[in-house]
């Protein structure tokens, strides 16, 4: 992975499908004088994403890609990609699963927020699984992304305590604060 030099910040692309709080949060981050990264497209594969409302507010392109044939979406946004230059990629929220094809192009350059503790809980559904199963700590795992599910080499872990009164719902919060701390100190990690 080519590190950020001097001023010269990395050309970066967002994936996101929801509410983009990780987006918001990896924008105010790229802002940073000292930020390793300049955010210079967001794709989502849904036209309602609440967090395109970011891009707009913030003056980054945006583009909406239907996945509904995956190899035809691919296709557009990897030429989206050199066209822009994009040299990183972050998914925030992003639920889509990237090709064989797709990763290998951008290796070691696509990482990934995941709310659990890697490599337990992979996939969906992480908050409910780990209240169902009496877990006594949960977390957040940014990781590179690889074909095989949430399977990446782990660049960085944070843990919270789980109470006996959370839900789902309050797990999920208590987590995105943490998603919020370690996001922007994992790309530093690997790029400065």
């Amino acid at each position: 992975m080519k590190k950020s030099t001097g001023n010269k910040k990395i050309k970066t692309a967002i994936f996101i499908s929801g509410k983009g709080s990780n987006l918001k949060n990896l924008i105010k981050f790229s802002n940073q004088i000292n930020s390793p990264i300049s955010i210079k497209l967001i794709v989502s594969n849904k036209k309602n994403a609440k967090g395109l409302i970011y891009a707009n507010q913030n003056n980054i392109i945006k583009k909406i890609i239907n996945f509904s044939n995956p190899r035809i979406a691919e296709k557009k946004i990897l030429s989206l990609l050199i066209k822009k230059k994009i040299e990183f990629i972050c998914l925030a929220g992003f639920m889509e699963i990237l090709s064989v094809y797709f990763i290998k192009k951008f290796k070691g350059k696509i990482i990934n927020m995941h709310p659990s503790l890697l490599p337990k809980y992979k996939g969906l559904n992480t908050h409910e699984r780990v209240i169902k199963n009496n877990d006594k700590i949960s977390g957040c795992t940014v990781h590179y992304v690889t074909p095989k599910l949430d399977s990446g080499k782990i660049i960085m872990q944070k843990t919270v305590k789980i109470s006996k009164i959370d839900t789902p719902k309050s797990l999920e919060k208590k987590i995105l604060k943490k998603e919020h701390i370690i996001y922007p100190a994992a790309i530093r990690k690997i790029l400065n």
